[in-house]
């Protein structure tokens, strides 16, 4: 598969931002050099904002307010996949449902207009999507955001940039769910995505560490939600004994490590043939891979729990922030084996995440131990049973009440 026919694949599943940042990403290794105009922030963007000073929002701060809040979403536009537009979705809903009012404005850089009506279908025909009520805009620069915006979010490090340039002194937000410039090597990309942290938004994180490290590098206040499971679509169905394993396969996204799974499964495979490999997330027959495996590409979410409940060990790798994933096929009866390291212990406290040093050798050795233990059948029962009670609306009532009190009181100066 070439990669034009890549780039639509991408497009369709994750969205025109991850896409755009792999395209740049592959073409910036063909052609040896990156052009001025490849990144997913404007140009006139980037170069409006100067962090360096104290922005109106917080030198000017407006009333508290902590009722009815206009809100607006700075966010790229969605995939049918893409887990991290999903979750902020469903955290916009969690503040519609407490009494405010959402906006969305989709921004990119991208050539190709953006279809609203295309991303309506998708978000009404794709089950991981909340039915908002707030309107969905295309970011015009132009234009901007509502002047009676009292509230705006930005999401990805690429939005932090149109919400610091909104002229009104709205409150500023961010959504962070990992750590950005990890995305990237260390160059213009990693540098622009950083600086972001230094805008003196009030942040809103995907669990403890991300959280904790970007007031510990940067100052950047905030608040964080935990990680929860969606009952709806995870839980367990097969009880029997189960000789399968899954990867969470995205070889576009680096920190997903998919070259180091792949070493992973290769020994796997070696030591046991008999174990069926099923890789879920991408399409991954465009990739040389030296065992036979069973390829679901990226599933609907609706999907995803058939496929889980086959598996006794998920290969879950993060390099960055922790994934949603080991909850989530936890919730499945499997046991999530996941890299060591911060970022994914003070995430989730639990006896059955199994954590192992990233060494090939020790991940597949691992697998093999937990398809092969006579009592898996129990112990996925009762993993199942640790995460029963933690649902989605326990850090939707943790974020809203952070909204508000953050609302309620000024931002603090650098």
């Amino acid at each position: 598969m070439g990669l034009a026919q890549r780039a639509v694949r991408s497009l369709k599943t994750e969205g025109p931002r991850q896409a755009l940042s792999r395209v740049f990403n592959r073409l910036s290794i063909d052609l040896d050099g990156n052009r001025l105009g490849d990144s997913l922030v404007r140009p006139e963007d980037a170069v409006a904002v100067d962090w360096t000073t104290v922005p109106e929002f917080v030198s000017n701060p407006p009333a508290p307010v902590t009722e009815n809040v206009r809100t607006a979403w700075i966010i790229s536009p969605p995939g049918r996949t893409s887990g991290g537009h999903q979750n902020a979705f469903r955290f916009m809903d969690f503040l519609e449902k407490a009494g405010h009012s959402v906006t969305v404005y989709f921004y990119t850089t991208q050539a190709k207009p953006i279809d609203l009506a295309e991303i309506r279908t998708m978000l009404q025909t794709t089950s991981a999507y909340p039915d908002l009520r707030g309107e969905l805009r295309i970011y015009d620069p132009a234009v901007g955001l509502d002047a009676d915006t009292q509230a705006v979010f930005a999401t990805g490090w690429e939005t932090a940039y149109p919400a610091y340039r909104h002229p009104g002194n709205a409150r500023r937000f961010y959504f962070t769910q990992d750590f950005e410039p990890a995305f990237y090597a260390l160059g213009s990309d990693y540098v622009l995505a950083e600086n972001t942290y230094r805008f003196g938004f009030h942040g809103f994180s995907a669990g403890r560490w991300l959280a904790k490290k970007l007031t510990a590098d940067y100052g950047m206040p905030g608040d964080y939600y935990d990680y929860a499971v969606d009952k709806q679509h995870y839980s367990l169905t097969n009880t029997a004994q189960r000789n399968e394993v899954l990867f969470y396969a995205r070889p576009p996204t680096a920190r997903r490590a998919f070259e180091f799974g792949r070493l992973v499964l290769t020994e796997l495979h070696r030591l046991r043939p008999d174990i069926t490999i099923n890789m879920v997330g991408w399409d991954i027959s465009p990739y040389p891979v030296p065992f036979p495996y069973v390829n679901h590409t990226a599933l609907d979410i609706s999907q995803l729990n058939e496929v889980y409940n086959r598996c006794a060990g998920a290969l879950i790798l993060s390099l960055t922030n922790m994934s949603l994933l080991p909850m989530e096929v936890m919730s499945s009866g499997v046991v999530p084996v996941v890299n060591d390291g911060p970022n994914t212990r003070e995430i989730f406290d639990s006896p059955y995440m199994d954590h192992q040093p990233l060494s090939p050798g020790a991940m597949a050795r691992r697998l093999i131990e937990i398809v092969d233990n006579p009592e898996q059948a129990s112990h996925a029962a009762a993993m199942a049973a640790s995460v029963a009670a933690i649902d989605w609306v326990d850090p939707g009532e943790t974020f809203s009440s952070a909204f508000g009190a953050a609302m309620a009181t000024p931002p603090a100066r650098a």
